[in-house]
């Protein structure tokens, strides 16, 4: 079991992530002294990571897992050691920037039920764009897709600082995301059989109901480097994203909704895989024929794990909830960006 000293631990789970280490985690390590500890999950690495942190970064704290099960598992595992107040779960390949921390914390401390935020996520590699992963929030929208602020499918804004602000979304970026740690163990933590791909998704959908809010805080500023594990567009990734959105689903929505939503998201997935079939795409067509049959493979657990889930609903939070259809905004009315949708997310107070 780690203790830590100060009140939050930085986790970074990492995978044969040296790389990383050596560009990034100096500027982590210099940036502990506004308030945090930093801590390394070796997720079995088969490099020399482990070796290289104690050698290099004697302050920083060590945890190994001896076989990796996915980054959600790996994080289940890890935060079960981990005492602290808050945790900030970091992707290995981001880069943190000067005072990155203290609005992180601020908004913590005096947001009225925050359980969770994260910064502002900037493509590292194009570094005024916004990032896949998060960008300046997390929405969904009626039909159950997911979206962000900054990111509306594939296309990114570039940062005119027009997200600077506080604001309430519905999920937030597991690559950087600080959590309470009691109201983390009390929703039950990360799915660890999610595997990787929309478990903080899940883990903020839990939150939320449970009444409690998630934020965006504008004035932190992170860089993320993105794909460095699971790339983007890989077939991989395809069938985590189209089996995990449907499990999530049935974890959390209301089964009144359920009714009609499942079989539309169905037959939308369907289509996806007919479109994938026209465009001489096999290889992603069966991708997803593939992430279908391990969801109704698995049906029996997502069942329990949904009762389980609904356990902990208190209030529903439906704060970041878009109540229109994304696909129809982005490929029949072609709005790109955010500010075209005509959506006013909530401030934070």
């Amino acid at each position: 079991m780690i203790v830590c000293d100060q009140e939050t631990a930085v986790v970074i789970l990492s995978y044969n992530g040296k790389k990383w280490h050596e560009l990034f985690l100096p500027t982590i390590v210099a940036e502990a002294v506004s308030g945090y500890e930093v801590v390394v999950v070796d997720n079995a690495s088969t490099d020399d990571t482990h070796d290289y942190i104690l050698e290099n970064f004697p302050s920083v704290k060590t945890l190994q897992i001896a076989i990796n099960r996915g980054f959600s598992n790996g994080y289940y595992e890890a935060l079960l050691q981990i005492k602290a107040k808050y945790y900030v779960l970091l992707s290995a390949d981001f880069e943190v920037t000067q005072n990155w921390f203290p609005p992180l914390l601020h908004a913590m401390q005096h947001y009225e039920g925050l359980a969770a935020c994260q910064p502002k996520i900037r493509y590292w590699r194009e570094r005024e764009l916004f990032e896949y992963a998060g960008a300046a929030g997390g929405f969904m929208d009626k039909w159950g897709y997911l979206f962000c602020r900054g990111r509306i499918f594939n296309d990114l804004e570039k940062d005119n600082q027009q997200y600077n602000d506080d604001i309430e979304v519905f999920w937030a970026s597991g690559g950087c995301l600080m959590v309470r740690a009691d109201l983390y163990h009390k929703a039950g933590g990360l799915d660890k059989d999610l595997y990787a791909h929309m478990e903080e998704v899940d883990l903020c959908w839990r939150l939320k109901n449970m009444g409690y809010k998630i934020g965006y805080i504008g004035s932190s500023t992170v860089f993320h480097v993105g794909g460095s594990v699971i790339s983007y567009g890989s077939p991989q990734k395809l069938f985590y994203n189209f089996r995990n959105s449907l499990i999530l689903l049935l974890k959390n929505e209301k089964a009144s909704k359920l009714l009609w939503l499942f079989p539309l998201r169905l037959v939308l997935d369907g289509i996806a895989g007919l479109q994938m079939l026209a465009g001489g795409k096999w290889k992603e067509m069966v991708t997803i024929i593939k992430a279908h049959f391990s969801f109704y493979g698995g049906l029996a657990m997502w069942l329990q794990k949904r009762r389980e889930a609904q356990k902990i609903i208190t209030v529903r939070n439906t704060i970041g909830n878009y109540n229109k259809s994304i696909i129809w905004q982005y490929f029949a009315l072609k709005k790109r960006q955010f500010s075209k949708l005509n959506f006013q997310p909530k401030k934070l107070s």
